[in-house]
């Protein structure tokens, strides 16, 4: 027989940010710097946290780039690196693109292919640290917005020429991130923002620099973002 009782209230989720740093502390601690996107997505997965970066939309400097070069209707291969909850991979997609969107969070994946069933988009569990052999450059497009940020370096410089070298010769590759200046002192992070000389290394890959942004926000609350165009002749 129904009841009117109420319902047993919920606990508050933890502050988004300062749940992701506690988890991305432990997961450095313990030597395994990626570990604690699953932890993560997991405890967002039943209802117990919130990822911080989750937009429920596709990234707006990516959407504003694609528009900018007339990437509609462009045909190829596409990869969206550290594809969380979909939607830049969606985005992508929906331009025509035959895409892949990889995640190092089985959870991320589940969650992305529940969000959106039936989806062309091919989602995969797999580490920027150690992508298939068969991912080397071999991407007409490759979207990188915010995962870097999301790791430290060390392997950042790792995870910087694993994805530089996604892109096919021809190819392009986005990059989207935080920034700091030269000399800055490294954030708190995550996020941990990239420097110029972190930008600059996509080359060492083979790719040639086509547009660099640097982007200033006072806020608030403050921004400083690079937004990077390459590509491999």
């Amino acid at each position: 027989m129904a009841t009117n009782e109420p319902a047993e209230p919920q606990p508050p989720l933890p502050d988004a940010e300062a749940h992701a740093r506690r988890l991305a502390g432990e997961a450095l601690a313990a030597g395994d710097p990626t570990g604690w996107f699953e932890r993560l997505y997991a405890a967002a997965e039943t209802g117990q946290a919130a990822v911080p970066w989750d937009r429920g939309a596709p990234h707006p400097l990516l959407v504003e780039w694609a528009t900018t070069i007339r990437l509609d209707g462009t045909r190829g291969r596409a990869i969206v690196v550290g594809c969380g909850m979909g939607h830049d991979a969606q985005y992508i997609a929906g331009l025509g693109f035959d895409t892949v969107a990889f995640d190092v969070s089985g959870s991320a994946v589940r969650a992305a292919q529940s969000r959106f069933p039936g989806s062309a988009v091919d989602y995969l569990t797999a580490d920027v640290l150690s992508p298939p052999q068969s991912w080397h450059r071999a991407f007409d497009l490759v979207v990188e917005s915010l995962t870097l940020q999301a790791m430290p370096d060390p392997p950042r410089r790792e995870a910087i020429a694993n994805v530089g070298n996604l892109a096919a010769p021809g190819g392009t590759l986005l990059v989207i991130a935080r920034a700091r200046d030269t000399g800055e002192e490294p954030d708190d992070g995550p996020p941990w923002a990239l420097t110029r000389a972190e930008i600059d290394a996509f080359q060492a890959t083979g790719l040639e620099p086509v547009r660099l942004e640097e982007m200033r926000d006072q806020g608030p609350p403050a921004t400083h973002r690079w937004r990077a165009q390459f590509t491999r002749r």
